[in-house]
């Protein structure tokens, strides 16, 4: 029997996108490689289904959709990056491009439009790219056997000893991230590791302790929340506050204050006798947190910039967290792998001595526990969004009328 490794890897495109494969007299999950035998009548609440039509039911219960089973492998498996991955779990839930960048709290609109471009431009790559695949198959006859590659989930390690919270600070974190109250929904989930061990805490107290849940049912309590349950999912699994059978067929709540318990109890251990794999692990700790603290009293500046072409006087308009970082776009744009494809093919056509790359306004920062710096940025680059228009033959942002919508 084939495994669910080798089925998806050996999977058509329309056996993967079904979610299935025929393998007469048998339909198997490529997910998960759960069978169904035609003859075989399932029922399921009442209702009795026949094996293909059932193993649908089986997809929807278990895994949700073959979308989202596929958006949760690993990055050596689909390519995509973590951002990537977050917006295309937004376009699947059909939200418009300015709901996207609510969500995710990503640049402004129009990043998420440039997106868009770069994804499209990815599956037009990936078209070509298996057609030449399919037509190497009956030339390349030194070609190695088949390799089956081990298909994971994408998992995150998480050390949440390394936090200290107090009280003051818990509630100082849930107030900022849930204005409505914490039965409300989650602002963002942008936010350092401590603020997310604080918050995912407590949605975890929305799943009820020893109940197992189908992944579509922890998707449906987590919608609730904030747009990309998918990415709060992965960290409930990955901070160990739930955890699920390695096909995603069920998932229960990890007690969270055994966990707590579980973490002092390891530390209270560390300050006794240490073995030496122990005390590395112990340095390596302390080392962390000392690189982390260092970190902080980095100082970073907030601010909009334009990119722009001195010949034309058209303009790329975007902000930033930290302006440091715009030697970044230089670098994407000389490159070749900018995500404006307009200001790319413009910037190979003039040559890099026809652009300015310029700071046109620092966020002015609120001394209040309330103030979202993300949140004070999107605002603050549509403004300047209105004063540039930089639409058109004005700039690299397409039609107005577009990214009004």
């Amino acid at each position: 029997m084939k495994s669910s490794e080798s089925l998806l890897q050996t999977a058509s495109l329309e056996e993967i996108k079904c979610g299935y494969v025929k393998e007469e007299p048998a339909f198997i999950c490529v997910c998960c490689g759960y069978r169904t035998e035609a003859g075989i009548i399932y029922p399921e609440e009442g209702v009795l289904y026949e094996a293909e039509r059932y193993m649908r039911v089986h997809i929807e219960k278990t895994h949700g959709s073959v979308f989202e089973y596929l958006l949760e492998l690993e990055k050596s498996i689909t390519g995509l990056s973590d951002v990537q991955r977050g917006m295309l779990g937004q376009f699947y839930e059909g939200k418009k491009d300015t709901e996207v960048q609510k969500a995710l709290g990503i640049g402004s609109a129009s990043t998420i439009r440039n997106h868009r471009f770069v994804l499209k431009e990815k599956e037009r790559q990936a078209k070509i790219f298996l057609a030449l695949m399919e037509l190497l198959k009956s030339k390349d006859t030194h070609a190695p056997a088949e390799l089956v590659l081990p298909v994971t989930r994408h998992v995150q390690t998480i050390n949440r000893d390394q936090f200290e919270i107090t009280e003051q600070d818990r509630e100082k974190v849930l107030r900022k991230y849930f204005p409505e109250g914490t039965e409300g929904p989650l602002t963002t989930f942008h936010i350092q590791q401590k603020h997310k061990w604080i918050v995912l805490t407590e949605i975890a107290k929305r799943f009820e302790p020893g109940q197992q849940y189908t992944e579509k049912q922890v998707n449906e309590l987590l919608k609730q929340v904030y747009g990309d349950y998918v990415e709060l999912r992965r960290y409930m699994i990955d901070f160990g506050l739930m955890r699920r059978e390695e096909d995603g067929s069920q998932y229960w709540l990890e007690n969270a204050g055994d966990q707590d318990d579980k973490g002092k109890k390891q530390r209270r251990k560390g300050t006794g006798s240490e073995s030496g794999a122990e005390k590395g692990e112990h340095e390596k700790m302390n080392r962390r947190k000392e690189l982390q603290e260092q970190a902080k009293e980095i100082k970073t500046e907030a601010g909009v910039y334009q990119i722009r072409n001195e010949r034309n006087g058209k303009v790329f308009l975007d902000s930033t967290l930290n302006l440091k970082t715009l030697n970044g776009q230089k670098f994407m744009l000389q490159m070749g792998s900018h995500l404006n494809r307009q200001l790319q093919a413009e910037w190979n056509e003039y040559g890099e001595d026809a652009f300015v790359i310029e700071v046109l306004e620092k966020l002015k920062k609120e001394d209040s526990p309330y103030f979202d710096s993300k949140d004070a940025l999107a605002k603050l680059v549509d403004r300047w969004f209105d004063q540039l228009e930089p639409y058109g033959d004005q700039g690299y942002h397409g039609d107005k009328n577009e990214s009004d919508q």
